[in-house]
């Protein structure tokens, strides 16, 4: 329960790696603001952490800043959010390049604002961790727009660091390999398709949820009080390979 009497503020919460990091920092205590785009994604998320649930639409600059007003202080911020449009550099189109970028990018970036903003209201401390992915480092076909996103959060993410530092802000990168969420799951179930991938995994095998969350749980902690502007890899090797 290391997380007892603190709060934190989970986007993306009503499926995949956002609805696991809500159930893991629940479990070690912590009180959860869930949102995502609707409440029906969210659906049965209050009784499995017990969440204050709030609906957000991640495109929409003023409705984010609303949806931040309305969670309040927390204590600590994780920007899971996030979408993927699979286009080539030749047929991308300017609505998904959009789309990818306003819910991937400027979106994390307004919530860590107003999240920043009230923590230092309320006399700084606090941490943030925005999920990257390693598509920020490596090039995959159709991944362009996306790629763009996760590289840009990087870079926000040191910046935040360096501002929000003497308030006692820790901000911090995670960027994860393929992971297991069920819409990863029917991606990659082809072996044609997932084995070139998964051969470059030292450990051989794609991430799961929990694996990102556990990670996610360690660098809100006080035992990485000194990690700040970091981009952790939890990638099974992935990137050292």
């Amino acid at each position: 329960m290391e997380f007892e009497g603190k709060s934190v503020i989970v986007t993306g919460a009503g499926k995949g790696i956002g609805r696991v990091v809500s159930r893991v920092m629940a479990r070690r205590g912590a009180s959860i603001i869930g949102m995502s785009l609707t409440q029906e994604e969210m659906a049965g998320l209050t009784d499995e952490t017990g969440a204050r649930c709030i609906a957000a639409d991640f495109s929409d600059t003023d409705k984010v800043r609303a949806a931040m007003k309305e969670a309040g202080t927390a204590d600590y911020l994780v920007n899971c959010a996030g979408i993927n449009v699979l286009e080539s550099v030749l047929d991308m189109t300017d609505r998904g390049v959009d789309a990818v970028l306003n819910i991937n990018l400027r979106a994390p970036i307004v919530v860590a604002q107003e999240f920043a903003r009230a923590r230092v209201a309320a006399g700084g401390g606090g941490a943030i961790v925005n999920i990257s992915s390693i598509a920020g480092h490596r090039g995959f076909a159709e991944h362009v727009a996306y790629a763009a996103s996760k590289a840009g959060l990087e870079g926000a993410t040191r910046v935040m660091a360096k501002e929000l530092g003497q308030h006692g802000i820790r901000v911090v990168a995670l960027a994860p390999t393929i992971t297991m969420t069920e819409l990863a799951a029917d991606a990659w179930s082809d072996p044609v398709k997932s084995e070139p991938m998964m051969v470059r995994h030292p450990v051989q095998r794609f991430a799961e949820p929990e694996d990102v969350a556990r990670a996610v749980a360690m660098l809100l902690s006080d035992d990485a009080g000194m990690v700040t502007g970091s981009v952790l890899a939890v990638d099974g090797g992935f990137l050292a390979v």
